[in-house]
């Protein structure tokens, strides 16, 4: 392990805006679940989450865009939280912090409807057919999601990938869920929305790189039959 690796694994440990539960601590009551609002903000706002969300960059800029919203970013790499957390922390954001932990166990950390939207950045799209359950929009994660958003809580997605997009947006048809929007080029014929229109470092890339990005926002619709997994 390089050694800036170890300094940052250090200095994680003196953030107070990046929470670190150990896997026992998420599996026997969370203390947080239920209280991010008004326990680690400090205020009644809805809350926000980016899941895997690497170095935070999407977080961070929803904060700054969004003070009225409460905006935390979900990862296990502590390495890529460490820059999200130094941001946060030397800029004195108020409405932005961090949970280290696996994305399978986003019940045991938010209570039911405590989460108002999820954003799902450039995730990894897992092509092999064979790990499809590991999609963030896989009919397994959707229900996870489920045990948290709001009535009506929104989904976001943004990826480059073909597959992801058109994979996704299956699951959305297969799950009854509403779909709010959808667009195969969100730069194409019209200027996105404040919150679609952040750049992270990867997107500015693969922008440079010719491809075209896509964006879909869906409901999760509490009170419909959930689908079986396939």
């Amino acid at each position: 392990m390089g050694k800036n690796k170890l300094k940052h694994f250090a200095e994680n440990k003196t953030f107070p805006v990046l929470i670190q539960p150990t896997l026992e601590e998420v599996r026997n009551g969370f203390y947080l679940k239920g209280k991010w609002a008004n326990t680690f903000f400090n205020n009644d706002h809805p809350v926000v989450l980016e899941l895997g969300c690497g170095k935070g960059e999407y977080t961070v800029e929803l904060a700054r865009k969004f003070p009225l919203k409460n905006f935390i970013g979900v990862d296990f790499k502590g390495a890529r939280l460490w820059r999200g957390s130094k941001t946060v922390t030397d800029d004195a954001l108020m409405n932005a912090g961090f949970l280290r932990t696996r994305i399978e166990f986003i019940d045991r950390c938010f209570a039911a409807g405590e989460v108002s939207e999820i954003w799902i950045t450039f995730p990894d799209p897992q092509p092999k057919h064979s790990k499809s359950r590991r999609r963030l929009t896989s009919p397994h994660f959707i229900n996870l999601y489920r045990k948290i958003l709001t009535e009506g809580g929104l989904v976001h997605l943004k990826t480059d990938d073909e597959m992801f997009y058109n994979y996704t947006l299956e699951t959305i048809l297969v799950q009854n869920l509403t779909l709010i929007e959808k667009s195969g080029d969100i730069y194409a014929s019209k200027s996105p929305d404040v919150a679609v229109s952040v750049q992270t470092f990867y997107e500015i890339k693969f922008l440079n790189q010719g491809h075209k990005i896509k964006y879909l926002c869906f409901r999760l619709n509490k009170m419909s039959n959930e689908k079986q997994e396939r």
